[in-house]
């Protein structure tokens, strides 16, 4: 019964990841898997890869290894490379080292677990490491994803949110997120797979860490201050263990609004953090079309 522990969405975010290791530890699964975005929307991303790293466990790529990468080759708009809305991600390039660079840009887009090879793992989905499945995945769809793979088990991450969904004879597995949870549970999540008798026991688990930590070290850092309004934004969604920054994002386009704190102020009016992300953007839309 070979036993699989899958984690993803670390996000910098090193006190999750440690105290995630030491329950794994515990654990004692036969092999360890990354989902990918060990980086980006935190200040520990070297920390984080030389975790990874020494621990010999085989990664994904996430969109935020790419995310990170592009700042630092400065491959972004211009604009990106002064406004305060991206000073953030400046930092957590530049915080970086070329030698941890190298490790997220050789990760792979995808890979099979070693002890059971009927198990495949991507960021997001097999088409793209942006696309997340969650509840709001339609069942066509997540049948697309799975008919495009030879495997029984599809894992993946991205969306922040665990998820467990059977088809016919193949499941659907999202892992949730180490660092950044958007299930307003604030636990480190990860899963736990075991193959059974030619099927898979899921196991899907949440691990308390120090949170006051985390914040000394957005302070000790430098990210909270150099970050700005970006920072206090992810601090945020640590603490909440919900989505606020990309919600944010794409409500100033919808309202017309510059990326600042007043601006911020006027969006908390409006937004509900439980609501799908769909919903609140076409209540916004609505909201300032009769205003």
């Amino acid at each position: 019964m070979p036993r699989i522990a899958v984690i993803a969405d670390i996000h910098a975010n090193a006190p999750a990841l440690e105290a995630v290791v030491d329950d794994i530890e515990r654990q004692a699964p036969d092999e360890i898997l990354v989902g990918g975005d060990l980086v980006g929307r935190g200040p520990q991303g070297s920390r984080i890869v030389d975790i990874i790293r020494d621990l010999g466990w085989p990664s994904i790529r996430g969109n935020h290894e790419d995310y990170i990468l592009n700042f630092r080759n400065y491959d972004v708009p211009d604009d990106w490379l002064v406004a305060d809305e991206w000073a953030a991600w400046r930092w957590m390039a530049r915080e970086l080292e070329g030698e941890h660079a190298e490790f997220i840009d050789a990760l792979p887009f995808s890979r099979t677990a070693d002890t059971v090879p009927d198990l495949r793992l991507v960021h997001g989905s097999p088409r793209s490491y942006k696309e997340g499945i969650g509840d709001w995945t339609s069942e066509e769809s997540i049948r697309e994803h799975l008919a495009s793979i030879e495997e029984s088990l599809l894992v993946c991450a991205h969306t922040h949110r665990p998820l467990v969904e059977r088809f016919d004879n193949q499941i659907v597995v999202n892992v949730g997120s180490v660092g950044l949870p958007f299930n307003g549970d604030p636990r480190a999540q990860y899963a736990i797979l075991t193959r059974r008798d030619n099927d898979w026991e899921i196991e899907l688990r949440q691990v308390d860490y120090d949170h006051d930590r985390v914040y000394e070290i957005y302070r000790e850092s430098g990210f909270l201050e150099d970050g700005g309004l970006t920072a206090e934004i992810l601090r945020r969604e640590v603490r909440t263990a919900r989505p606020y920054l990309v919600p944010f994002q794409k409500w100033t386009d919808i309202a017309g609004r510059d990326f600042n704190r007043d601006a911020f102020e006027a969006f908390l009016d409006l937004y509900d953090p439980t609501e799908s992300m769909g919903d609140f953007f076409e209540r916004a839309r609505r909201h300032y079309q009769e205003e």
